[in-house]
């Protein structure tokens, strides 16, 4: 079980906790969102909670929840600039559907669901 952090994303998040030391790492997990089911969450974490799964990388932790890890466990985040736009993307392998905006994904336990 793994969520790692892409050079330029390890580049971004510690230039983030150089600007506030106190934040414990980034926080990672989904949410029910959108038209396909689930989306992504990402924050800086004030602190870390009993359940959470924690990922070390290059000084960085990454914390993410244990209802969330089954949705995410492989994916890795990277940080991309494209002319005036920046933001944090998502490789995920347990993706096996989209909504057409891009807001939410399905996992295919969710198309169990349906």
């Amino acid at each position: 079980m793994a969520v790692t952090l892409a050079p330029a994303a390890l580049a971004r998040v510690q230039s983030y906790l150089a600007a506030d030391p106190a934040k414990q790492g980034l926080r990672f997990g989904v949410k029910r969102t959108g038209c396909s089911g689930w989306g992504y969450a990402i924050d800086m974490a004030d602190a870390a909670h009993d359940n959470d799964h924690v990922f070390e990388q290059g000084g960085v932790r990454v914390l993410v929840d244990a209802d969330s890890l089954p949705l995410v466990d492989g994916t890795e985040i990277d940080f991309l600039k494209q002319g005036l736009n920046e933001q944090f993307v998502f490789r995920n392998p347990n993706v096996k559907g989209e909504c057409g905006c891009g807001e939410s994904f399905t996992t295919e336990p969710d198309k169990d669901l349906d």
